[in-house]
């Protein structure tokens, strides 16, 4: 007999390839755009080249792009033994929750986790169901708050660095893109456009990389990531290339406003992170929230100047 979760992950894996990726809006109303995860998000660079691109794209709009993203997190709650030398435990993303969402009152939430959560170990049910528990926590606690959430799926993990937990990392987005159908969640498939657009790569470069540790993306990998993410807001514009430089030098300034929302991120995200609180030790403290603010409004109303 097959366990129930063997059966939910051979009914994810086969669903996954077979039904084109649900599009998306941003509702008018939505200006306050939170980011969520661990630490690729904090890294920060799809969560640039997306607020670059919708700034570009829709300069009438009063955006505010807010990034969260906690190096080590996970939204499972797990941690494997002696993380980080022994130093500490990986953050859980629910004991912050309640006070990003106070903190921050978003529109709208983009949430990438899983790379983190399988703990870089082979597939076990006990994992992935914390995996599981984990996400419709964070959902539930969102749509309860009245705040819509996009789920992304996680980037790849280079199958050279570990077969079985990159296989970890295809269930876990498998499971994750059926709830679109099981749920009517939101999700954007960011796993398998990555994962597909590096073995197109390596049939041409063996030694062709996204990451240079199998976990976080160079800036190739980030623009894959970003790119995945437009498109499943139904944007097309410019993103027929694979390279962000190619990209965003189709827009006029597209590299300037690029480095002004970099400039922007930069100062803002830590000063986010400490302003709200978490358990993640040896994080950069940033300045003090206020003067973010008033910094990042500055870098927009050069970028708006720019735009007109």
């Amino acid at each position: 007999m097959y366990s129930k979760a063997f059966l939910c992950l051979l009914f994810c894996l086969l669903l996954s390839p077979l039904k084109a990726q649900e599009t998306y809006s941003i509702p008018s109303s939505a200006n306050k755009i939170l980011f969520l995860g661990n630490s690729i998000t904090y890294g920060g660079g799809y969560v640039n080249y997306v607020e670059s691109y919708l700034r570009l794209t829709y300069p009438e709009r009063n955006w505010e792009f807010i990034n969260v993203g906690l190096p080590s997190e996970t939204v499972s709650g797990l941690s494997e033994e002696g993380h980080a030398g022994g130093q500490f435990p990986r953050p859980d993303l629910h004991e912050r929750l309640d006070r990003i969402l106070a903190t921050v009152k978003p529109d709208l939430i983009f949430s990438c986790y899983g790379m983190n959560d399988g703990i870089y170990l082979p597939f076990d049910e006990d994992r992935f169901e914390a995996y599981r528990k984990g996400q419709e926590k964070l959902h539930q606690k969102t749509v309860s708050s009245g705040v819509p959430i996009i789920h992304l799926t996680p980037p790849v993990y280079d199958k050279r660095k570990g077969a079985a937990y990159a296989n970890v990392l295809s269930i876990y987005s498998s499971w994750l893109l059926s709830k679109q159908y099981t749920e009517n969640w939101m999700v954007i498939d960011l796993h398998w456009p990555m994962r597909k657009f590096l073995e197109d790569q390596r049939n041409v470069d063996r030694d062709f990389m996204l990451a240079a540790d199998g976990i976080h993306p160079g800036d190739q990998g980030h623009w894959i990531m970003a790119r995945s993410l437009l498109k499943g807001l139904g944007e097309y514009k410019n993103l027929d290339t694979d390279l962000p430089e190619t990209a965003f030098q189709k827009f006029p300034k597209g590299m300037q406003v690029l480095a002004l929302v970099e400039e922007k991120q930069q100062l803002s995200k830590d000063a986010w992170l400490s302003h709200i609180g978490h358990n993640r030790p040896g994080m950069n403290e940033g300045i003090p929230l206020p003067e973010a603010l008033t910094r990042s409004a500055a870098l927009i109303v050069a970028v708006e100047k720019m735009l007109k």
